[in-house]
């Protein structure tokens, strides 16, 4: 996951042709003309959808993770939270569904407030929950650049880890702490 603000998108485009086209689509585009719908930036490898909704209680997001597509998310109008979390914090309620490109989990994360200026970019293997409230619900104007993943090389582990998550999130392990002579020796 990435969180920037869009001042520093050229430090991203190293990140890709399609990476760099969305950032670039963020930046020299006026969304304050713009329709909410869907707009082409690239055929089906890059494109935007432009929304306009209220956000929502945190108790009524949802946790989700997509396999084609690397979102980046962009609110232009208003303030939302955003969530992110891993796959060792969340369990999965809908399995991934291929003509959605999405995946729905229920767990615990962490959250930045989403403010205009300021981007997301989330890869296939970056649990996140968008349109949260920050105080009450409010309106919210954004754009999520959808990138295609086909030029990334497969991470097989990282995306096993994602489909494979557990049905109940495992505790968390304290470390044992160590005994206090091998952390007293100083090496001579």
């Amino acid at each position: 996951m990435i969180f920037d603000n869009l001042k520093n998108a050229h430090l991203y485009f190293s990140l890709g042709e399609k990476i760099q086209k969305a950032l670039t689509y963020l930046q020299t585009t006026n969304f304050s003309t713009v329709e909410p719908g869907t707009y082409d930036i690239d055929g089906t490898d890059v494109y935007a959808i432009v929304s306009e909704y209220n956000t929502k209680p945190l108790s009524s997001g949802r946790w989700e993770a997509h396999k084609k597509y690397i979102d980046v998310q962009y609110v232009f109008e208003g303030k939302e939270k955003i969530g992110f979390t891993e796959s060792k914090k969340v369990m999965l309620l809908e399995e991934y569904d291929n003509r959605k490109d999405v995946a729905i989990y229920k767990g615990e994360g962490h959250f930045l407030n989403a403010e205009e200026n300021h981007f997301f970019i989330f890869f296939p293997t970056d649990i996140h929950m968008p349109g949260i409230a920050i105080n009450i619900p409010k309106a919210v104007k954004k754009v999520v650049v959808k990138v295609s993943t086909d030029f990334i090389e497969p991470q097989e582990e990282a995306m096993q880890e994602v489909e494979q998550v557990e049905e109940t999130p495992p505790q968390l392990e304290e470390t044992p702490p160590q005994a206090e002579e091998s952390s007293s020796q100083v090496s001579e």
